[in-house]
């Protein structure tokens, strides 16, 4: 991905040190653009471990396993039907891997967003028009914000990037 690709994003928050101090609450538009950016121009990249940092649901990034008691933890927790089971490092390359496999891309464009309704806590839809192969794909992402604020893609609509 090319520098160029954070020149909208930047624009669009078209704000400087000062008054990003004087604005205490980011607006969530950019912030959803960002997790989306981010997660492309590491996909573009093949950089698993920050394509995992910017993945994930609501309890926090897919990459983010707790360690070994953390995830002990959470496995035991599992099992009680108290949340999903920690994936291994290598599960959530290989599964990063896949998904840049298909997200190749030349350029991208972060589109329009609308809120996801009944999800229980902030969730957004993002078009995304990747060129990939010398044609253009609308992609559909789903944002989400996680416990700790963060904003991560949670769903990525790869169907009309395969085939």
């Amino acid at each position: 991905m090319r520098a160029t690709s954070w020149l909208p994003l930047l624009t669009m928050a078209g704000c400087t040190g000062a008054a990003a101090l004087d604005d205490p609450a980011p607006d969530p538009s950019l912030e959803r653009a960002r997790a989306v950016a981010e997660f492309l121009d590491a996909a573009g990249r093949r950089d698993h471990t920050a394509m995992a940092s910017r993945f994930g649901t609501g309890d926090g990034p897919i990459g983010d396993t707790g360690g070994r008691v953390g995830c002990a933890l959470r496995r035991v927790g599992s099992r009680i039907g108290l949340g999903e089971r920690c994936l291994a490092r290598a599960e959530v390359e290989l599964r990063m891997d896949a998904i840049a496999l298909v997200l190749a891309h030349e350029s991208y464009r972060v589109g329009a967003q609308r809120g996801v309704v009944g999800r229980g806590r902030s969730a957004a839809r993002v078009t995304v028009e990747v060129v990939t192969g010398g044609r253009v794909v609308v992609v559909p992402f789903v944002v989400i914000r996680a416990d700790d604020g963060r904003w991560l893609v949670e769903e990525v609509g790869l169907e009309g990037l395969v085939g």
